[in-house]
């Protein structure tokens, strides 16, 4: 197996936006971080300062979206960010928000690939510790199922089954995650909505910012965006691409096949937080030493 490098990016970089959910304008800075540092989130709302790690542990909530934080500092919508980090191979940065959700840009992966493309990448030359699983594991929650067990790359195949004339059920699979199959084949997915639940969410506090700018939406007969899809199988796409960032949250790369079967973030994040509870399933390998216990025992006490 082909030992991974820690990387992290050649300089800072930032953008501004509105959030998807709150409708809030944000800044998002990223900036370059040390060996071992991994995924870090900093939370500035007026004088006070929260940071925390990238970790399932300080998932807050799944609904709509991964949330992420502690207390007040909580950050939302966290998923297409780590998603673009992850799949390009960054493992040291930190992530400065200034508002309370990332910024939605265009629904998709594709300017945080921008962002980072735009900022260059570092090799830092130190070993990339990498989660190898050994073992198959099931989480299912309804007529949902996600599945993880051996495989030599990360591979995700992914079903959708949704009762719409655009949707129905779709079926897409990537056999290696690769940097340029994610910017090629999964990044420009938009995150999507149906407009008869649209008063219902904004009742609920969700979809603030949401627009057709950053949006597909879609009526009873189909899309409504002027400039229709991307890709004829866009839904299915951008689930990958939630996975993706929601898998982040592990720590580490995980090398494994997953199968996922009408899935959302909710069933993401039980799948990562059963992989962290049953470590006979895995094998860390490379990295330096005690970089497992460097991960983050959980939230800070109360939380």
């Amino acid at each position: 197996m082909q030992v991974a490098e820690q990387r992290t990016l050649a300089e800072k970089v930032s953008c501004t936006g509105l959030g998807l959910h709150t409708g809030a304008p944000v800044k998002l800075s990223l900036h370059p971080a040390r060996v071992g540092t991994g995924i870090r989130f900093v939370r500035r709302k007026g004088e006070q300062r929260y940071e925390y790690p990238a970790l399932a542990d300080f998932v807050t909530s799944t609904r709509q979206a991964t949330t992420l934080g502690h207390g007040d500092g909580c950050i939302a919508t966290v998923e297409h960010l780590l998603a673009a980090l992850h799949a390009l191979g960054v493992s040291n940065v930190r992530v400065e928000v200034d508002g309370p959700e990332i910024p939605a840009m265009d629904g998709s992966a594709a300017s945080f690939v921008h962002l980072i493309r735009t900022a260059g990448l570092y090799d830092q030359h130190e070993p990339q510790a990498v989660m190898q699983v050994r073992r198959k594991l099931e989480v299912q929650l309804d007529a949902r199922k996600i599945t993880i067990e051996p495989a030599r790359q990360l591979e995700i195949a992914y079903r959708v089954d949704f009762e719409h004339p655009s949707i129905g059920t779709q079926r897409f699979e990537i056999d290696r995650l690769a940097p340029a199959v994610f910017e090629v084949e999964i990044s420009r997915a938009r995150t999507f909505g149906f407009l008869r639940d649209v008063q219902a969410m904004r009742e609920a506090g969700l979809a603030q910012g949401g627009s057709l700018a950053n949006t597909v939406v879609l009526d009873d007969t189909g899309v409504v965006n002027p400039g229709g899809l991307r890709y004829r199988d866009e839904f299915v796409r951008h689930k990958i691409l939630d996975l993706i960032g929601d898998l982040a949250l592990l720590g580490f790369p995980v090398r494994g096949r997953i199968e996922v079967e009408r899935g959302g973030h909710e069933l993401h994040h039980r799948l990562v937080m059963a992989l962290l509870r049953c470590e006979d399933a895995w094998v860390l390998r490379g990295g330096v030493p005690g970089c497992l216990e460097r991960r983050g025992k959980g939230p800070p006490p109360g939380v």
